[in-house]
C-alpha cells in the first residue's frame, strides 16, 4: 500500500527534516503551478517519469523552466537506448502517484529500487526545493541537503547531472 501525503510528512518530521507545506487546489502542470509563485519561494520542480528500452525506470527532476532533450538524455543517464514516458499504471505502482503529482518523495514507495532518480545539479543549488508530498494538492518546501538525506533513507542515491539546456 503506497504511503499517504500525511505519512510522508510525518516521515520527514520523524527524520528531523524541516519542511513546510502549503495546501492549494490541484495543480496538474507547471503552468498551473506558476500562479503560486508569490506564495511559495524557492526552486520549483518539473518531474519526468521515463522508461528505457531495457525496462529501467528513471525519475528526472529539474527546475520547472528547464528544457530536457528527451532524444539525447539517455546518453547522460545511462539508459539502454532512447527513453519514453512511463505509463501511468507503472507510475502508480512504483511511486504511488498519478500524473500531475509526480515527485521525488514518491520514491518512498519504490521499495524494490526499480526507479533511478536523476536530479539536475542546478536544482540542488537552490536554498529550497519545492516538491509535491504525494499529491498535487500541496507543495512541500525542503532544503536540498534534506531532500538528498530523505532519498538516501529510501535506498535511492540520485544521479546528479547538469541536464537542463
Amino acid at each position: 500500500m503506497p504511503k499517504t501525503p500525511d505519512e510522508i510528512l510525518s516521515m520527514l518530521s520523524t527524520m528531523g527534516i524541516r519542511a513546510s507545506t502549503v495546501r492549494h487546489p490541484p495543480l496538474h502542470t507547471v503552468a498551473e503551478s506558476q500562479a503560486l509563485r508569490g506564495e511559495i519561494p524557492g526552486g520549483h520542480t518539473k518531474n519526468l517519469f521515463l522508461r528505457d528500452k531495457g525496462g529501467q525506470y528513471f525519475l528526472i527532476t529539474v527546475e520547472e523552466n528547464a528544457a530536457v532533450d528527451l532524444k539525447r538524455i539517455h546518453h547522460a543517464i545511462g539508459a539502454t537506448g532512447r527513453v519514453s514516458f512511463g505509463r501511468p499504471e507503472a507510475m502508480l505502482e512504483l511511486l504511488g502517484v498519478t500524473p500531475g503529482a509526480v515527485t521525488l518523495l514518491g520514491l518512498v514507495n519504490d521499495t524494490q529500487g526499480k526507479v533511478r532518480p536523476v536530479i539536475d545539479a542546478a536544482l540542488l543549488r537552490q536554498t529550497v526545493v519545492n516538491v509535491h508530498p504525494l499529491t498535487n494538492e500541496a507543495t512541500t518546501s525542503i532544503a536540498p541537503a534534506d531532500l538528498l538525506r530523505f532519498l538516501d533513507a529510501t535506498g535511492h542515491r540520485p544521479l546528479v547531472l547538469n541536464l537542463a539546456g
